[in-house]
């Protein structure tokens, strides 16, 4: 703790604050989730579903837009506790701003994931694991972020806690010359096929199209049509 007879002097944890850090998990706000990412020759697509719940039995919070824009041709999920995961975007697109204002061009997509790795690695951000995708001058880039910092590209990824059934659809689905529009079904199937299985996931899909300098995000109360998307 911070001694008293100096207040310049830094504030430094407990030594047991490890100890009760997970105490109050059961009352931490969760996107439970799953979270979808693919990777085109075109451009990337991520869907994930809309529900937040409380340790996984209930649900607080039906309207949860769990992909936010943190560059001009990339975008992350929320993934995890929704305050760790809030907390790492906004961070993350503080620096993205900060690295673009001082030299005058978008980071790229591999510097993005390092950057991402490096916070989820040293921050206080809470079981987050999310996915980062977009597009730069060398193509569409797909990244899964471990909580413990380990940054892994694929031509498609699975986060969350609908993630083993999610991935079992998308092993059939995925194909090298995958289109946009086939990827938008197949993202949008995952996800519609976890929520049948997983309580965490459910209450309406989110579909982000990230193009070289756009990302689109469209929300739905409900599951639509995965052919009609």
């Amino acid at each position: 703790m911070m001694d008293a007879d100096n207040p310049y002097d830094p504030e430094i944890a407990p030594s047991d604050w490890g100890e009760h850090a997970g105490q109050d998990e059961e009352n931490v706000n969760k996107t439970g989730t799953t979270t979808v990412g693919i990777a085109t020759d075109d451009g990337v697509v991520i869907a994930t579903d809309r529900r937040a719940s409380l340790a996984g039995r209930f649900v607080s919070n039906k309207n949860v837009v769990k992909v936010e824009q943190i560059h001009p041709s990339a975008a992350m999920t929320l993934v995890g506790s929704v305050g760790g995961a809030q907390s790492f975007i906004s961070s993350l697109r503080a620096e993205v701003n900060l690295y673009e204002a001082r030299r005058d061009q978008d980071m790229s997509m591999e510097a993005l994931s390092t950057l991402a790795g490096n916070f989820a690695r040293g921050g206080a951000f809470f079981a987050i694991n999310p996915i980062l995708g977009g597009v730069d001058d060398d193509g569409s880039h797909v990244y899964s972020i471990d909580p413990a910092g380990g940054v892994m590209a694929d031509d498609y990824t699975v986060t969350g806690s609908g993630m083993q059934v999610a991935y079992g659809y998308l092993e059939q689905a995925w194909h090298e010359d995958m289109t946009m529009s086939e990827a938008r079904s197949a993202a949008a199937k995952a996800v519609i096929s976890a929520a049948e299985r997983d309580t965490g996931s459910g209450n309406g899909l989110v579909l982000c199209e990230i193009t070289e300098g756009d990302v689109d995000i469209t929300e739905y109360d409900e599951f639509p049509d995965p052919d009609e998307v």
